[in-house]
């Protein structure tokens, strides 16, 4: 007989489908094309229940896991079906994953196939971890994850600890005594089974002293002795002895040899170079080669041009190591889980933190074979310059796209780092392999910003152990000329960038700012807080923001109510919400090409940091006096008008900036700022007729303005807005001093 529930016979009903021909008792079709694996429990009651439910929501059931396992339903970490599961990325789902599923039964439509994060047992379920030798912030963060992914911190007495993770590079041996029969691990095993969502094979990441157990979780008692530690070091010394003597086999009763274990590579200083970084420490096989080649030359031997050329090559052979492990350890991983279900990044993300850095990896993997080369036939005559030349062209190619885009990509790791848990174990995780030594990501990625420095400094000592009459002298020459024609275009490139994002951030604080503001041939050069002193822009004592360019100014009225300022029924609700936290709205956009002159007013007791602008375009028949208090306290006058007037003369190519600059004294325009706190309207109208007449007189302008109002309010001041919502410092870093010049590096 076939038994079913109302649930499944709605859902046959809607699929169109047939009766099954199942002699179990079916509730719903939640988990039909499951086939399911138990493993890890212990109650008889609890696994039949859980089977029963499996089968009336049309899952099938399998005792051992295989390839036509779709989940495996586990109640602990670790065993060979969980590690089956893991290897080859099968969903491992907790027992509640089954009894949320029972629960929807009646909703028709239900796949239990669309299970949440909740529903999966989670990588360090029912562990009990101890961390060992980590600094207390990292400790505290790595007990953080332990317990968001199911693990339980303890110490090292607890009797119930399932593993210890260990830091390598502060601790060399194993605990001695345990009251626990634990896993000691390295760090790498913690950070792979976050990113995994899975917990990872111990045996593949034992710490060094606990590596040739038999079996994963044996007590250390025994091994843990004051003679089975001698016992381990005559062991070593046997073994190092052997490699040293080239040696042949060892006496009958000597134990076999084991591998050299390896300790942590940043405690070891004979793997650090001259300028004691890890990084720049040659790997074990170089370091061997180094060891030969001293022998049989040794370096007392060597002229002070060699010792420094074999200096370059060793920095540059580490330099392209370090390239290699981030290309290697990094890039080439996260871009084999793009198409895959355990994808970290996406193609976007790696493009912007890895886009940049292959053609310089490539650039320097030549270089590098160049001059192996010529350590090999090494000559006095050897042009060390010349090969460097070979690859200038491709350097400055290769290193501004990253080197000014170095800042977003360091950005784009932090917020990645924190939006994505996974991939921040992931970094971890590589962050503690020897090659990285302890390095993060993001240091790793400022080498090639600090390199090309390095490289000139390095040809800089070679030329001077060359002589003059050494063809490579001049070559030298040459290659350090070219370095710095690479490291001045980086930074050319980099204002220019600046610049660019300086005009997206200008536009988006602006309302009304037009589109053409953003242009490719402009940069943004400075900011000037004003208030204007005449009518013809926005008001009489209005509170200005000057936006200089490299061939307009824009010209902004700061809003003092920014989010009040919706008036048009028309605009739509998302313009209004865009608007609302703009600080400036779009006045005018002035091109430099219309400034006639730039007037200087001279300073007095009543007349404090006053400036005009004599303006005319090819439209206008008349010119236009804009005048202007400058209230910016951080802006000097005499360097605002200066810088104005040499971008002037740029825009209009003429070379002598003077030209464009005017000095007036304040008694021929009768200008006082005091005028704009204490004076009346009427006041202002008699003092802008006196200063059109007087503009005229002093300047002989032609066609000067018939009507020249002077602006100013009587509840105003000069120095500032008190009802201004927006710190006078909000787009100061927008200036373009070039934050970071790789000259300096």
């Amino acid at each position: 007989h076939r038994i079913l529930g109302p649930t499944a016979l709605k859902e046959l009903a809607l699929e169109k489908s047939p009766l099954p021909d199942n002699v179990r008792p079916q509730y719903s079709l939640a988990m039909k094309g499951v086939v399911a694996c138990f493993t890890g429990f212990r109650k008889k009651e609890e696994l039949a229940q859980l089977l029963a439910y499996v089968h009336h929501m049309g899952g099938s059931i399998r005792k051992d896991v295989g390839s036509k396992t779709t989940h495996l339903i586990a109640s602990a970490v670790g065993g060979e079906k969980y590690q089956y599961a893991s290897l080859f990325r099968l969903p491992i789902m907790s027992k509640e994953w089954v009894l949320n599923s029972w629960a929807m039964r009646t909703q028709v439509g239900y796949s239990a196939t669309n299970f949440s994060a909740g529903d999966r047992l989670k990588p360090f379920h029912g562990t009990r971890v101890c961390f060992m030798g980590f600094p207390e912030a990292e400790r505290k963060h790595m007990a953080e994850v332990l317990v968001e992914n199911g693990g339980t911190p303890t110490d090292i007495e607890d009797p119930a600890c399932s593993h210890i993770v260990v830091d390598e590079s502060t601790t060399n041996t194993a605990p001695n005594e345990l009251r626990s029969k634990a896993n000691i691990v390295k760090a790498e095993w913690f950070w792979s089974s976050v990113q995994n969502e899975a917990c990872v094979n111990e045996k593949d990441h034992q710490f060094q002293e606990s590596v040739g157990r038999l079996t994963p979780r044996v007590s250390l008692g025994s091994a843990s002795t004051p003679g089975s530690i001698r016992g381990r070091k005559r062991k070593r010394l046997r073994t190092a002895a052997a490699r040293m003597l080239g040696s042949g086999p060892l006496t009958p009763t000597s134990p076999p040899l084991e591998p050299l274990k390896r300790r942590s590579s940043i405690t070891d200083s004979s793997l650090l170079s001259c300028s004691g970084s890890f990084l720049d420490a040659p790997s074990h096989n170089e370091l061997e080669e180094t060891e030969a080649e001293c022998t049989e030359s040794p370096k007392k031997n060597l002229s002070a041009r060699h010792q420094v050329f074999l200096e370059f090559l060793q920095t540059e052979s580490n330099y392209v190591e370090i390239l290699k492990t981030i290309m290697t350890l990094f890039k080439v991983p996260l871009e084999e889980m793009l198409d895959g279900e355990d994808q970290l990044l996406n193609a976007t993300e790696l493009r912007i933190i890895f886009g940049n850095l292959p053609p310089i990896y490539h650039a320097h993997c030549k270089m590098l074979e160049s001059l192996r080369q010529a350590s090999q036939t090494w000559t006095e005559e050897v042009s060390v310059g010349q090969i460097f030349l070979q690859y200038a062209s491709d350097f400055e190619k290769a290193y501004p796209p990253f080197v000014n885009f170095f800042d977003t990509t360091r950005e784009e790791i932090k917020k990645c780092d924190i939006a994505k848990p996974r991939f921040h174990a992931f970094l971890k995780a590589r962050q503690t392999r020897p090659e990285c030594g302890r390095q993060s990501l993001t240091e790793l990625l400022i080498r090639p910003v600090q390199r090309l420095p390095s490289i000139s400094l390095l040809l800089g000592d070679i030329l001077k152990h060359t002589n003059k009459n050494n063809p490579d002298h001049n070559a030298l020459e040459k290659a350090l000329a070219a370095i710095r024609e690479v490291m001045t275009h980086i930074n050319e490139d980099k204002r220019k960038t600046e610049g660019q994002m300086a005009l997206f951030d200008i536009f988006n604080v602006i309302v009304g700012c037009p589109p053409h503001l953003v242009s490719s041939h402009r940069t943004f050069i400075e900011k000037c807080e004003v208030m204007e002193l005449s009518e013809g822009l926005s008001g009489r004592g209005d509170h200005l923001v000057l936006f200089l360019f490299s061939d307009v100014i824009e010209i902004c009225k700061k809003r003092s109510k920014v989010f009040n300022s919706i008036k048009s029924p028309n605009t739509t609700v998302s313009s209004k919400l865009a608007n609302q936290g703009k600080p400036y709205k779009h006045i005018k956009l002035m091109p430099l090409a219309t400034i006639r002159k730039v007037i200087d007013i001279k300073e007095t007791d009543d007349c404090h940091n006053v400036f005009a602008l004599m303006c005319r375009s090819t439209q206008d028949l008349k010119e236009k006096l804009y005048s202007f208090t400058i209230t910016d306290e951080e802006v000097d006058k005499l360097n605002w008008i200066r810088t104005l007037c040499r971008h002037t003369a740029n825009n209009a190519y003429r070379a002598d900036c003077d030209s464009f600059m005017a000095t007036i004294d304040a008694s021929l325009l009768d200008i006082e700022t005091s005028d704009v706190g204490l004076g009346t309207l009427g006041k202002a109208f008699k003092f802008a007729t006196r200063t059109r007449i007087k503009v005229g007189r002093a300047l002989s302008f032609n066609k000067t303005p018939s009507k020249l109002k002077r602006a100013m309010s009587t509840m105003m001041s000069p120095f500032g807005s008190t009802t201004n919502l927006t710190p006078a410092t909000q787009l100061a870093q927008m200036r373009l001093a070039s934050c970071t010049n790789i000259n300096t590096l």
